[in-house]
């Protein structure tokens, strides 16, 4: 029951992930991220194919070793949060929430520009 429940997270973020490839308010590796920790509990062949995938597996390994995030992708998503941040401005949503959720992105944004580089 265990290894089923794992292999469900490690899916369903595989899913979330592909989303996150088309739809820019969702992201993509963090979820990747997510499937490999999943797969490392209930399904090593999965883990094996994220870690040797040509465009994931070197971000896993970066995280994994050095707890690391490229520079570029600081950028990216630096720049996706700011993005999100205006368009949320200019909705009728609550002003709590328009306070709420830029200071959420801020507060991920200091933390993720304080990770490594490696």
């Amino acid at each position: 029951m265990r290894q089923l429940l794992w292999r469900s997270l490690a899916l369903l973020s595989i899913a979330l992930a592909l989303a996150g490839v088309v739809l820019p308010v969702l992201p993509t590796v963090p979820f990747v991220l997510l499937a490999a920790w999943a797969a490392v509990k209930g399904w090593p062949a999965l883990e094996s194919w994220l870690l040797n995938h040509a465009h994931f597996g070197p971000a896993i390994r970066r995280w994994r070793d050095h707890g690391a995030v490229p520079r570029r992708a600081k950028w990216l998503a630096s720049v996706m949060m700011t993005g999100s941040a205006v368009m949320l401005a200019l909705t009728s949503l609550p002003l709590v929430a328009k306070i709420a959720v830029p200071a959420v992105m801020a507060a991920v944004a200091f933390w993720l520009w304080r990770r490594p580089e490696v």
